[in-house]
């Protein structure tokens, strides 16, 4: 079997004000988390999915576009209460972001009942489910991470109020600069584990 590995956050060149806000949110979760945008290429997805490997326990959840409310929230199978006389509860996508990074990428193409539902819970940091008179809470406190190309849309203005950062991402314009990114990808590439060492 063979190992994934990722692309090293340290490794990322330049883009110094995004690395910046992403290790302050780790370091402080209170700030509420950190919207990335920009074009294609700036190491936005990069930066998020490899800050994890910084630190131990910490996981970056996906949240998808296509996301259903109930694989978001969770859900309560009431066949199994009825038979059984007891909750069962089927964690959702906020479960297991629970002291981690919830990551959505293309966040201002996320459906609107979808962040309805995040935004009360970021808010709480508790995610309540009810349904026929039974319920189930659990603790959801995440750090938000949404990366977005503003081409594509604008973001809703209560979502980009959410956050408790916004930077701007530019591709590398200094000539040696871009080098190293196409030199330091290439090595990761030929060999990733000697690259990480």
């Amino acid at each position: 079997m063979t190992v994934k590995h990722r692309y090293p956050f340290t490794a990322i060149v330049g883009q110094e004000n995004m690395k910046l806000a992403i290790l302050l949110n780790i370091i402080n979760p209170n700030i509420g988390g950190v919207l990335i945008k920009g074009e294609k290429g700036t190491a936005k997805s990069t930066a998020v999915r490899s800050i994890s490997d910084l630190m131990d326990g910490l996981k970056v959840v996906d949240l998808p576009l296509s996301i259903t409310e109930d694989r978001l929230l969770g859900t309560l199978d009431m066949e199994y209460a009825i038979k059984h006389g007891e909750k069962k509860f089927e964690p959702g996508i906020l479960y297991y972001a629970d002291n981690n990074i919830l990551y959505v990428d293309e966040i201002n193409l996320l459906d609107d009942s979808i962040i309805d539902s995040l935004l009360d819970v970021a808010a709480m940091g508790v995610n309540t489910i009810e349904r026929d008179g039974i319920s189930h809470s659990h603790s959801s406190r995440f750090i938000l991470v949404g990366t977005m190309n503003p081409e594509e849309g604008e973001i809703r203005p209560q979502l980009l109020d959410r956050f408790g950062l916004s930077v701007d991402v530019f591709g590398e314009k200094n000539v040696k600069d871009r080098m190293l990114v196409i030199e330091r990808r290439l090595a990761f590439e030929n060999n990733p584990s000697a690259f990480i060492q």
